[in-house]
């Protein structure tokens, strides 16, 4: 089997908060919440959404940084990252969030040099930000900001580390899925094969047995044995 490379998601799932979320109820005007309702009963699409809500914040980047400093991430993530690279897999953040908030937080955490792919949040004047999306693309049927399907067809041989909404659409084409939250109850429901994980804990565990579990034919919501822990 070619060499695995990992996408992970980033809010909640590497994040312990949704960072998005923690921002605009910070500093963005009310009317977001009204925006956000609109795209989870799918009047919108996620980068319709996330592009207004964005445009409604009132901040400096002083601000904006004294709260982004305050967020933690799971704390077995960077020991993650570094056996995933000792077997030789690349690791990528794949978001539908902004890259301003990622990198920060990940530099924090000295992980700076990971390839993060998310949308520009972009500081626009003194106390305004827009977003731009680099990684969109005409033919997501979901409409976000990041396409992380587009990403996945890039590599012959994916996992994907996810939580949510963003991550439903792509859970279905890696050759498999570490889930957590409602991405467990998606790749039931579809047949995805997967493992269930309530952090990086256990998907440093499974790490090793990566390749025997994507190629078991047990069925994708039974539990698997684990063969390897790690304290």
């Amino acid at each position: 089997m070619p060499a695995w490379t990992v996408l992970c998601d980033f809010d909640g799932t590497i994040a312990v908060d949704d960072v998005t979320d923690v921002l605009l109820s910070r500093f963005a005007r009310p009317e977001w919440e009204q925006i956000e309702r609109d795209w989870r009963a799918g009047r919108i699409g996620s980068r319709e959404c996330m592009t207004a809500q964005v445009a409604l914040i009132d901040a400096s980047r002083d601000e904006l940084d004294a709260v982004l400093d305050t967020l933690a991430i799971d704390p077995a993530f960077p020991a993650f990252v570094a056996d995933a690279r000792a077997r030789g897999m690349a690791v990528q953040v794949v978001s539908d969030g902004l890259d301003y908030a990622i990198t920060r937080i990940l530099t924090r955490h000295g992980l700076s040099d990971l390839p993060i792919r998310a949308n520009a949040l972009v500081h626009d004047g003194a106390r305004s930000w827009s977003m731009r999306s680099p990684f969109a693309r005409a033919s997501c049927a979901a409409d976000s900001g990041t396409c992380k399907c587009s990403i996945a067809r890039e590599r012959s041989t994916t996992l994907l580390v996810g939580d949510g909404q963003s991550d439903f659409c792509v859970a279905g084409r890696a050759h498999y899925v570490f889930a957590k939250h409602r991405l467990i109850t998606h790749c039931r429901q579809a047949g995805i094969p997967h493992r269930p994980i309530e952090g990086f804990r256990e998907a440093r565990a499974l790490l090793a047995d990566l390749p025997w579990l994507a190629g078991t034919a047990a069925a994708p919501s039974e539990p698997l044995p684990l063969r390897v822990h790690v304290a």
